[in-house]
C-alpha cells in the first residue's frame, strides 16, 4: 500500500465515536488499535493517570535513532497526537488525523531512523483539559528528562480552496492568507529555527505552511494554545503545533459530521510526508 492508503486504512480503524467516558468501547478499541500498530515496532510503554477514579493511558513506542549517531547521547524528539474524541463526534479530523501520521511516522522511522532517538506518545483524554499531555510531561519534568523537541499533531487533514475560508484571532489576519489549504505550525521564539525547518520540510513536497512564533507561551493569544504542546510550554519544553486550525477553518469541528468524507486525503498525506523531512532535517 502506499502512504495515502495507510493513512486511509488507520482511519478506518480509528474514526468513530470514542469519548473515554460515553463511548468506552470505542475508546478502548482505539486504544489497542493503537497498542497493536505500535507492537510492530518495538516495547510499547504504557503511561498511566487517574482522572475521577478512571484509569487513563498515554501509550508511547520509542524509536532509537540512526546507528551512526548512536556513540553521542542525543535528547529524543516527542511526536504526539491525542486519539479521545469528545462526545457524539467521530472525530477524523479532531485527532484521527493526528494519529494514522503518528502510527505512519512510527513505521517511517523505525526502518529508517533518523539522527535523534524518536518518542512516539498518543495522549488520551485531551479533550478534558489537556490531562494526558500534562501528566506525562510533568513525568518527564519530575524525571529530570531533556527534550530536542516536541511535535503535537492536531488536526492535520481539512484543507479549503475557497477565498475567505480561514479565520483568525485578531489581528493575525492583517498577516495570514485568507485561503486555508496551508498547515500551520506554531511554536515559541525558542523554537525558531525549528519552524522554519519543519516548513521547509512542507514546502519540498508541495505543502503551502506559515509559521507563527508566539511570546509568553501563547498567553496573549490563547487559540494558539489549545493542543497537547501547552502544557510542555509551560514546563519549559521546546514544542511545536501541526495543525489545520480547527474551527478557524474546518466547519465540522466537533460535530457528528467529522467524517472520512470531509478530509482531503491528499493534503494529509503531503503533510505527512512533510513531517518526514522536517523531522531529518532536525
Amino acid at each position: 500500500m502506499n502512504l495515502n492508503q495507510q493513512l486511509q486504512t488507520h482511519l478506518t480503524h480509528i474514526v468513530r465515536e470514542r469519548d473515554p467516558y460515553i463511548a468506552s468501547g470505542g475508546h478502548f478499541l482505539v486504544q489497542q488499535y493503537i497498542q497493536q500498530q505500535f507492537l510492530q515496532w518495538g516495547s510499547v510503554e504504557i503511561h498511566t493517570f487517574e482522572v475521577r477514579s478512571k484509569i487513563c493511558r498515554n501509550l508511547i513506542l520509542n524509536l532509537p535513532c540512526d546507528p551512526k549517531f548512536a556513540k553521542v547521547t542525543l535528547p529524543p524528539i516527542l511526536i504526539g497526537a491525542h486519539y479521545d474524541a469528545v462526545p457524539g463526534s467521530p472525530g477524523a479530523d479532531d485527532n484521527a488525523t493526528g494519529v494514522a501520521v503518528l502510527l505512519e511516522l512510527a513505521r517511517i522511522f523505525a526502518s529508517a531512523p533518523t539522527k535523534y532517538p524518536l518518542r512516539l506518545v498518543a495522549f488520551d483524554m485531551e479533550e478534558y483539559g489537556l490531562l494526558g499531555s500534562a501528566s506525562y510531561a510533568a513525568k518527564l519534568k519530575q524525571e529530570q528528562q531533556s527534550l530536542r523537541l516536541m511535535l503535537s499533531l492536531e488536526m492535520l487533514g481539512y484543507r479549503s480552496q475557497e477565498d475567505h475560508s480561514q479565520v483568525y484571532p485578531p489581528p493575525l489576519e492583517k498577516f495570514y492568507p485568507h485561503k486555508g489549504n496551508f498547515i500551520a505550525l506554531i511554536g515559541t521564539w525558542r523554537t525558531l529555527g525549528d519552524l522554519i525547518g519543519v516548513s521547509r520540510g512542507m514546502r519540498k513536497v508541495g505543502i503551502p505552511s506559515q509559521w507563527l512564533p508566539v511570546p509568553n507561551r501563547g498567553l496573549i493569544v490563547r487559540q494558539t494554545r489549545r493542543s497537547d504542546h501547552a502544557p510542555f510550554w509551560d514546563l519549559g519544553y521546546p514544542a511545536i503545533l501541526v495543525t489545520d486550525t480547527a474551527d478557524m477553518r474546518n466547519p465540522y469541528y466537533h460535530e457528528p459530521s467529522d467524517t472520512i468524507a470531509t478530509l482531503d486525503l491528499d493534503f494529509l498525506t503531503g503533510v505527512c510526508q512533510g513531517l518526514e523531512r522536517g523531522i531529518r532535517n532536525l
